[in-house]
């Protein structure tokens, strides 16, 4: 369980709080699938949280790999975090549109590549309209921070490391798509892809660990009840999955609040394991 001051999440009493204060940097991190408009950035633009600049989870990746937002090098993370304003010292926050998809994105980020000092905006947004907060419209252009990067490995997996985890079972898959999608009677969303899941994995649909309503992360034991009915043991070692490695980390931030540590994300997760020639698949539920 995770106490005060370390849970991951802020409300959004104490960011209205800190708004003034210089060493708390609020990050835009709305995410959206190919092909759904407006653009998160134009969203972004339209309204956002007083001070905060846009983290654009697709710019903020390795632009060699044709994976779909892969983590960077630590040197480019450094730079690109630097260009937002953030250094080192700062404490940042991060919020989406309330729909909790992309902040547990770059949380994940922030802790892989050595900044403890982050949070997630419970409730994004959507919970900061809801309770009449000001928001502000167009771009910031902060002046640029000095920020330290050095990425952790164990904090991500590869397909490779996955692949013999089929055999191993050493660590549990967790798969935060909504249930056709895991289960295969659905199309995905991203072209070319096979139906199904990694074999093994169990599914936790990310979408039903927060209040739709009001975009709150539910009550730690509603969070442990979804992983408890999904057959999940979280004494052992965990690997979240789901789309394209950002609404996994969802589960991560869930996982967190409950105590669990030692998670990592399966960066490349469908958008890797589905393509055409990929390892084998499953379908059907868990």
């Amino acid at each position: 369980m995770t106490s005060p001051t370390d849970d991951p999440l802020v409300s959004t009493d104490w960011l209205a709080a800190h708004l003034d204060d210089p060493k708390v940097k609020i990050i835009d991190a709305t995410f959206k699938l190919p092909g759904v408009l407006p653009l998160p950035v134009e969203d972004y633009l339209a309204a956002h949280l007083p001070g905060a600049v846009f983290f654009d989870v697709d710019h903020i990746a390795d632009p060699n790999d044709k994976r779909p937002h892969m983590f960077p090098t630590a040197e480019q993370y450094a730079r690109d975090v630097a260009a937002l304003g953030i250094s080192s010292g700062d404490t940042v926050v991060a919020y989406d549109a309330g729909g909790w998809v992309a902040a547990p994105r770059a949380w994940w980020m922030f802790l892989s590549f050595g900044h403890p000092n982050v949070k997630v905006l419970d409730g994004g947004l959507k919970k900061w309209l809801r309770e009449g907060r000001p928001t502000h419209s167009g771009n910031v252009a902060p002046k640029p921070g000095k920020f330290q990067a050095r990425l952790d490995p164990s904090f991500i997996r590869s397909q490779q490391q996955l692949t013999g985890n089929l055999e191993t079972h050493a660590e549990q898959l967790i798969d935060a798509r909504p249930r056709p999608r895991f289960e295969g009677t659905v199309a995905e969303p991203r072209p070319g892809l096979r139906p199904g899941h990694i074999p093994g994995s169990r599914n936790v649909p990310y979408a039903e660990l927060f209040d739709a309503k009001t975009g709150a992360m539910k009550p730690l034991e509603e969070l442990r009840k979804a992983f408890a009915a999904a057959g999940v043991d979280m004494t052992r070692p965990i690997v979240t999955t789901c789309g394209s490695g950002v609404s996994a980390l969802v589960l991560t931030l869930a996982l967190y609040r409950l105590g669990v540590r030692g998670t990592a994300l399966y960066d490349g997760s469908w958008a890797e394991w589905g393509l055409p020639d990929g390892p084998p698949v499953a379908t059907g539920p868990a």
